[in-house]
Protein backbone atom coordinates (compact mmCIF):
# COMPACT_ATOMS: atom_id res chain seq x y z
CA UNK A 1 0.00 0.00 0.00
CA UNK A 2 1.26 3.49 -0.86
CA UNK A 3 1.74 6.44 1.41
CA UNK A 4 -1.22 8.44 2.62
CA UNK A 5 -1.88 11.91 1.23
CA UNK A 6 -0.79 13.35 4.60
CA UNK A 7 2.50 11.42 4.54
CA UNK A 8 3.25 12.63 1.02
CA UNK A 9 2.50 16.26 1.97
CA UNK A 10 4.65 16.02 5.12
CA UNK A 11 7.52 14.46 3.17
CA UNK A 12 7.33 17.21 0.51
CA UNK A 13 7.33 19.92 3.19
CA UNK A 14 10.55 18.49 4.63
CA UNK A 15 12.23 18.14 1.22
CA UNK A 16 11.31 21.68 0.13
CA UNK A 17 12.35 23.21 3.49
CA UNK A 18 15.68 21.36 3.21
CA UNK A 19 16.21 22.87 -0.24
CA UNK A 20 15.63 26.33 1.26
CA UNK A 21 18.10 25.64 4.10
CA UNK A 22 20.70 24.31 1.63
CA UNK A 23 20.38 27.44 -0.52
CA UNK A 24 20.87 29.68 2.52
CA UNK A 25 23.92 27.60 3.55
CA UNK A 26 25.42 27.87 0.03
CA UNK A 27 24.53 31.56 -0.36
CA UNK A 28 23.40 33.37 2.83
CA UNK A 29 22.28 36.37 0.75
CA UNK A 30 19.68 34.22 -1.05
CA UNK A 31 17.42 34.58 2.01
CA UNK A 32 17.24 38.35 1.36
CA UNK A 33 17.43 38.45 -2.46
CA UNK A 34 13.86 38.99 -3.65
CA UNK A 35 12.42 37.97 -7.01
CA UNK A 36 8.86 37.92 -8.34
CA UNK A 37 7.53 34.37 -8.33
CA UNK A 38 6.11 33.39 -11.73
CA UNK A 39 3.46 31.32 -9.97
CA UNK A 40 2.03 33.40 -7.07
CA UNK A 41 3.28 36.75 -8.41
CA UNK A 42 4.61 37.83 -5.01
CA UNK A 43 8.08 39.10 -4.15
CA UNK A 44 9.78 36.12 -2.50
CA UNK A 45 13.30 35.17 -1.33
CA UNK A 46 15.50 33.40 -3.87
CA UNK A 47 16.35 30.74 -1.25
CA UNK A 48 14.55 27.50 -2.00
CA UNK A 49 13.22 28.70 -5.35
CA UNK A 50 13.43 26.44 -8.39
CA UNK A 51 13.11 26.98 -12.12
CA UNK A 52 10.69 24.70 -13.96
CA UNK A 53 10.39 25.01 -17.75
CA UNK A 54 11.46 28.65 -17.71
CA UNK A 55 9.27 29.62 -14.72
CA UNK A 56 10.92 30.50 -11.41
CA UNK A 57 8.82 29.39 -8.44
CA UNK A 58 9.29 30.54 -4.85
CA UNK A 59 9.79 27.95 -2.11
CA UNK A 60 6.07 27.95 -1.19
CA UNK A 61 5.02 27.39 -4.82
CA UNK A 62 7.71 24.70 -5.22
CA UNK A 63 5.95 22.93 -2.33
CA UNK A 64 2.59 23.26 -4.14
CA UNK A 65 4.15 22.01 -7.40
CA UNK A 66 6.02 19.05 -5.91
CA UNK A 67 3.05 18.02 -3.75
CA UNK A 68 0.73 18.33 -6.76
CA UNK A 69 3.06 16.17 -8.87
CA UNK A 70 3.44 13.58 -6.09
CA UNK A 71 -0.34 13.37 -5.59
CA UNK A 72 -0.96 13.23 -9.34
CA UNK A 73 -2.99 16.48 -9.29
CA UNK A 74 -1.15 17.76 -12.37
CA UNK A 75 1.56 16.68 -14.79
CA UNK A 76 3.42 19.90 -15.46
CA UNK A 77 4.12 23.28 -13.93
CA UNK A 78 2.00 25.06 -16.57
CA UNK A 79 -1.12 23.53 -14.99
CA UNK A 80 -0.14 25.00 -11.61
CA UNK A 81 0.66 28.39 -13.18
CA UNK A 82 -2.78 28.38 -14.83
CA UNK A 83 -4.48 27.36 -11.58
CA UNK A 84 -2.70 30.18 -9.69
CA UNK A 85 -3.61 32.86 -12.24
CA UNK A 86 -6.46 34.22 -10.10
CA UNK A 87 -4.06 34.65 -7.15
CA UNK A 88 -1.57 36.54 -9.34
CA UNK A 89 -4.29 38.84 -10.66
CA UNK A 90 -5.52 39.46 -7.12
CA UNK A 91 -1.97 40.30 -6.02
CA UNK A 92 -1.51 42.65 -8.96
CA UNK A 93 -4.81 44.40 -8.18
CA UNK A 94 -3.72 44.85 -4.55
CA UNK A 95 -0.42 46.41 -5.68
CA UNK A 96 -2.29 48.81 -8.00
CA UNK A 97 -4.76 49.74 -5.21
CA UNK A 98 -1.86 50.31 -2.81
CA UNK A 99 -0.11 52.60 -5.31
CA UNK A 100 -3.35 54.56 -5.86
CA UNK A 101 -3.70 55.00 -2.09
CA UNK A 102 -0.15 56.40 -1.88
CA UNK A 103 -0.82 58.81 -4.76
CA UNK A 104 -4.17 59.98 -3.40
CA UNK A 105 -2.94 60.61 0.16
Amino acid sequence: MGKSKEEIIEEMQQVVEQMRQDDIEDNPDSEFEIFECDCCGKGKPLAGSIEYSGYRLCNECVLLAETGFALGKFDNVQQLIDAMEDNRLEGLCNIIKEEERKINN
